[in-house]
């Protein structure tokens, strides 16, 4: 179950426009979401979870060892992290969804002249078109932080009506040392167990 509700988690619109779909004003009577794979430095098996709304419009997930850091104490490799979720959404045919907002919460804890960045990719298996946003961030700053990715409407794109496509969300934190020698560090989680990284389903009648 957790894994179901896993790897449902970061994933943004990036798929193909369905053209003959109409905007749906109700949603489906089911909704399942079921990790196919999860890779990732900033997510290792047990360290993500994920909840879905019970009106089958949102779903949120949580990290416990996503951190990106630099600066002194830290190794080559830590100053950037990354979770790539491969997921499938099943639901009643006449139906075809797209992201139409995300919201990320994290912690940033950046010295003087060091910057962060947060960064999501979303797209469907098998198709070339990508949905990419960045947000960056610089120090001075030791706060929570946030950043929302938010598509107009007649930017989602959506499932190809009728076919099962997988969808791919790819995360990814990054951590920049810049002119500071101190230890710097993001996070895509946080002590406070509210601060949660939300996916908000856009759904359509094919």
């Amino acid at each position: 179950m957790l894994k179901t509700v896993l790897a449902a988690a970061l994933m943004l619109s990036a798929v193909v426009v369905a053209p003959a779909a109409q905007a749906a004003t109700d949603v489906p009577d089911f909704v399942t979401i079921d990790v196919v794979t999860v890779n990732g430095s900033g997510c290792p098996a047990g360290t993500a979870a994920v909840a879905a709304s019970d009106d089958r419009t949102a779903f949120t997930v949580t990290y416990s060892d996503y951190l990106a850091q630099a600066g002194q104490g830290s190794a080559p490799t830590d100053f950037r992290k990354n979770c790539q979720l491969n997921i499938r959404v099943t639901y009643p045919q006449g139906f075809t969804f797209g992201i139409a907002q995300a919201d990320y919460r994290g912690f940033a804890h950046l010295q003087a002249g060091a910057t962060g960045m947060e960064k999501g990719n979303y797209y469907f298996q098998g198709m070339s078109q990508t949905a990419s946003r960045t947000h960056n961030f610089s120090g001075p700053k030791s706060d929570n932080w946030q950043a929302t990715d938010r598509a107009q409407v007649s930017e989602i794109i959506y499932a190809p009506c009728g076919e099962v496509r997988h969808l791919n969300i790819n995360t990814e934190l990054r951590v920049n040392a810049g002119s500071s020698k101190n230890a710097s560090f993001m996070t895509m989680d946080s002590t406070d167990s509210s601060v949660s990284t939300k996916y908000q389903f856009s759904w359509k009648r094919c």
